[in-house]
């Protein structure tokens, strides 16, 4: 993305604050490559784990197929953990319908509509689990 470079520095820097309570900047290896990725993404924190939405047409997420290790800036602070991908559309319909659940102030930008009672629609869920992925990073220790 043409921002990334931008948000990358900002992430790094003393400013981290300004984005640091919604973004935070991954960093996966590159299977291929073997070159460290950083990519600025949103999050949604519970505990000791990280979820993450991505785009599918992005490519950072691949290298986490089957499990891989990532490294994480988050406010700031450098942490380590373990990634996962989820990538089977039923799987990600019902992480977007928890993850919307959680922020529905989000589910506007993927095309999720809320109901009258303020949850994710499931057909929306579904059908922008067509376009998306979602990637759980657990922890050890404390974020």
């Amino acid at each position: 993305m043409w921002y990334d470079p931008m948000m990358i520095w900002l992430l790094k820097s003393p400013l981290h604050g300004f984005i640091s309570k919604g973004v935070m900047l991954i960093t996966v290896m590159g299977r291929k490559s073997g070159k460290q990725i950083p990519t600025p993404t949103n999050y949604l924190r519970e505990g000791n784990t990280l979820w993450v939405i991505s785009w599918r047409e992005r490519k950072w997420w691949r290298n986490l197929r089957g499990g891989a290790n990532v490294r994480v800036l988050l406010a700031g602070k450098g942490v380590e953990g373990r990634g996962q991908v989820i990538e089977e559309e039923k799987a990600v319909a019902q992480s977007l319908f928890d993850y919307y659940r959680k922020v529905p102030q989000y589910a506007k930008y993927v095309g999720v509509g809320l109901d009258a009672a303020g949850l994710p629609i499931s057909a929306d869920c579904e059908r922008a689990a067509q376009k998306l992925v979602v990637v759980k990073i657990d922890f050890w220790g404390v974020l």
